[in-house]
């Protein structure tokens, strides 16, 4: 079975997307407030993933360019579309859907620097991944290697954020309805309390269950909580995370050379071997390469 954006690209809905990208998805799950286990009737379907582009996208020496001589050729770091309305959805009801795909390198990227909505991608409870090939699952099934101390920041700048906008943001849309029925924005708030849990589950239990705590998003997008319950919320929270962070033991940083092997794993498996497109390093020889530095440096300062 193919995935929803090849469904979606063979009904005509998507619009001047890269000409690999149908064939190219490796991984597809569905965010937002469906993944987050407070989703409406009148929810939209927000689609995340990655694709694997051609093989001289990624390693494009290949095609003869020379980095920082060349002009850069042809790249691919992402594809979005949003409101792709497809009216035969849902028995012909109707579903709108907005779309993000990224090359694999750029989800690797900000799987390593825990991009929360990246992060979160990658821990959709499984009757939310909607395609996954071998290669998405590999990924998933070692999403566990992203994870470290740096999440806390940012998770942390993300919620400040979404605390800034519930306090400032103009309202449009479907926004000034829910505004002048719950007297603020209840969907910037649930997202600020949903980020601190988020945080806090990373911190202390090296994984994360997007739904664990579902019922109290819940009841802040049906309006059981004030505006001020949340910014009181944040407030503590906040304090409480700054003293799990200090005492966490999670990596401070992510692990590159385990992170690497496994990209070049899922790059293998999609172009089979990578021996003229990359030379994997093996710890002797970087050793050797070590200690030439330490030799050089003796040598000048004699």
């Amino acid at each position: 079975m193919g995935s929803t954006y090849q469904s979606l690209f063979e009904k005509g809905l998507i619009k001047s997307p890269p000409k690999f990208l149908d064939t190219a998805i490796q991984y597809e799950v569905v965010m937002g407030s469906i993944a987050y286990g407070v989703a409406t009737d009148a929810s939209d379907m927000d689609v995340y993933g990655f694709a694997i582009p051609p093989r001289d996208y990624v390693f494009p020496h290949l095609r003869g360019e020379i980095a920082g001589f060349d002009e850069p050729g042809v790249q691919f770091n992402q594809f979005q579309q949003h409101h792709i309305i497809d009216k035969s959805a849902m028995g012909g009801m109707g579903r709108e859907y907005d779309m993000t795909f990224y090359s694999i390198i750029k989800y690797f990227r900000l799987l390593m620097d825990n991009n929360p909505n990246i992060i979160d991608s990658l821990f959709v409870p499984r009757n939310c991944v909607l395609y996954s090939t071998q290669v998405g699952e590999m990924v998933r099934e070692n999403r566990h290697i992203f994870l470290h101390k740096g999440c806390w920041a940012k998770f942390k700048g993300y919620a400040y954020s979404q605390v800034h906008k519930m306090k400032t943001k103009e309202p449009i849309g479907k926004r000034k309805d829910t505004i002048a029925e719950y007297g603020y924005d209840v969907k910037f708030a649930y997202h600020v309390v949903r980020l601190l849990n988020e945080a806090e589950q990373i911190l202390t239990e090296k994984d994360l269950d997007l739904l664990r705590n579902k019922e109290q998003l819940k009841a802040i997008r049906r309006g059981d909580w004030s505006q001020e319950q949340v910014e009181e919320y944040f407030v503590s929270k906040e304090r409480e995370l700054e003293t799990l962070y200090s005492k966490s033991t999670l990596p401070a940083k992510p692990d590159k050379d385990k992170i690497k092997v496994l990209l070049l794993e899922c790059l293998e498996h999609a172009y089979g071997s990578l021996d003229k497109c990359v030379v994997v390093e093996d710890e002797a020889v970087r050793a050797l390469g070590q200690i030439q530095i330490i030799l050089d440096s003796v040598q000048n300062i004699r």
